[in-house]
């Protein structure tokens, strides 16, 4: 084990070249190349922010005013925020190609206190970002049934706010996606590179064909209640842009971590926002914001223009296309929980991987975690819990970056940030504020979690620890090493 500057602190960090040294040892299987991790990627960011949240957030909600033709406004501001963070990945993802992505960076760079802290929220946000989409899928599914005359009884296709009991379709999904998962990464990357090549393939179709159909008129007013909403959508939108780092925690699976990782960052945010701008443009000039379905906002759409048969082949393939951001993110919630595990943070028996190099173990629990997150909330307050978190990785990411270039400045870096510090700064500013935008609901909920994690942490974590000289899975390392 690498010696530390103080061994017992909180602080302590996680030597690169130590991190090198397990990923070799890992177990996970290393099949991926490019452009399955570009697909993985645009996989994990193109989906519930197309087909459900840009209906969502344009139509508005009783706690959200509309913010109408503007929502493409509010995806520009989100890839912005989004995009500075992702720089920030990339340089990491090209020194450290380790599972784990923000948290192995935090705990690098700033010590195992925030590594712990950004995986623990990862924990909860990675989840919840899966039964989001499935409430997504849910309502495509539901439309699609409804096209054929078929319409699912209350009680079981929708959740308690909408006058239901359970969300039973999107449970359903929830432990599909699960089971996919647990074949393996090699058969993930082909589900993945074909699913998105499909979904690419749909937006384009639904873009060429609703550019036909696009009455200018839809446009105005722009912004019905002001660049307030834009400003709060884009809060709630920015789930929609951030699947990129759900995909860097595949790193260890890649066969060139160090070259492949930066690039196909970069290259998946690209695609995803060129989609984005085009799609919002589109459904909000074939619809009026106020008759669009937030649930299924161009299955609307494309109904509203007389075309139910397109709708209905929407509502097919965007339930398959979706599934690709389920399948993002429950690989990074397992990966990042598989390497706090492995450090010791948590018990070594979630780190456990069969013949496949899948931890099925933290599959599973986190797959049936997210099933019953989708059976029971509502998407929006789903959508901004994953959100505080998932912003305040960003912000840890972003210091971390700064701090490690200061730090370690000999460390080989395969790619490196540009006009540094500027975009790092940016990106924790951008995502700080955007923080503030959220209810204050989401903050209780965000910081109740982090309470408990603390807990896990002092009383289980900072002990177990493989930094904690004193530690028995370090003690049992030292052993097998001599």
């Amino acid at each position: 084990m690498a010696r530390v500057a103080n061994p017992y602190s909180i602080w302590r960090r996680k030597p690169v070249d130590e991190i090198e040294e397990e990923s070799g040892k890992s177990g996970l299987k290393k099949s991926l190349g490019l452009w399955q991790l570009t697909a993985i990627g645009v996989g994990g960011i193109v989906g519930v922010g197309v087909f459900s949240l840009a209906g969502l957030v344009a139509h508005g909600d009783p706690n959200n005013p509309a913010v109408g033709p503007a929502v493409l406004i509010s995806f520009l501001i989100a890839g912005a925020a989004s995009a500075a963070a992702a720089l920030s990945y990339a340089e990491f993802a090209g020194m450290v190609p380790r599972a784990g992505s923000a948290y192995t960076y935090g705990y690098v760079a700033l010590g195992e206190a925030a590594g712990w802290f950004i995986g623990w929220d990862l924990l909860l946000e990675y989840i919840a970002i899966v039964a989001v989409v499935a409430i997504g899928i849910s309502g495509y599914f539901n439309a699609f049934l409804e096209g054929f005359g078929v319409q699912l009884p209350a009680w079981i296709s929708q959740t308690a706010d909408q006058g239901g009991l359970i969300n039973l379709p999107a449970i359903v999904i929830c432990l599909l996606v699960t089971f996919i998962l647990s074949r393996g990464t090699k058969a993930l990357g082909r589900f993945e590179f074909i699913a998105v090549a499909l979904k690419i393939v749909l937006i384009l179709f639904i873009v060429g064909l609703g550019l036909f159909y696009i009455n200018t008129s839809n446009y105005t007013p722009f912004m019905p209640f002001g660049f307030g909403p834009v400003i709060a959508g884009s809060a709630t939108v920015f789930f929609a842009v951030f699947g990129y780092d759900a995909m860097s925690t595949a790193a260890e699976e890649s066969t060139d971590g160090k070259k492949h990782m930066p690039k196909a960052i970069i290259l998946s945010l690209i695609i995803a926002m060129v989609l984005y701008v085009l799609a919002t443009l589109v459904l909000t000039g074939m619809q009026n914001y106020k008759d669009i379905d937030p649930e299924a906002g161009f299955a609307s759409a494309f109904t509203g223009v007389g075309l139910p048969v397109i709708a209905t082949i929407i509502s097919v393939f965007a339930v398959i296309s979706i599934l690709t951001v389920m399948l993002t993110f429950l690989l990074g919630v397992t990966r990042v929980w598989f390497s706090m595990s492995r450090d010791g943070l948590l018990p070594k028996w979630f780190s456990k991987v069969d013949h496949r190099g899948v931890p099925q173990r933290v599959t599973w629990i986190a797959g049936v975690g997210s099933a019953v997150l989708a059976g029971i909330f509502p998407i929006r307050e789903v959508a901004d819990l994953t959100n505080i978190g998932i912003l305040a990785a960003f912000v840890v990411v972003c210091v971390s970056v700064i701090v490690f270039r200061r730090t370690k400045p000999e460390t080989p870096r395969t790619f490196r940030l540009p006009w540094m510090p500027v975009i790092p700064i940016f990106g924790v500013l951008a995502s700080g504020y955007l923080i503030t935008q959220l209810h204050w609901e989401t903050w209780l909920r965000f910081v109740v979690w982090l309470v408990i994690g603390l807990f896990v942490y002092f009383f289980y974590g900072r002990k177990h620890s493989l930094m904690n000289p004193d530690s028995p899975r370090h003690t049992e390392i030292k052993d097998s090493a001599s």
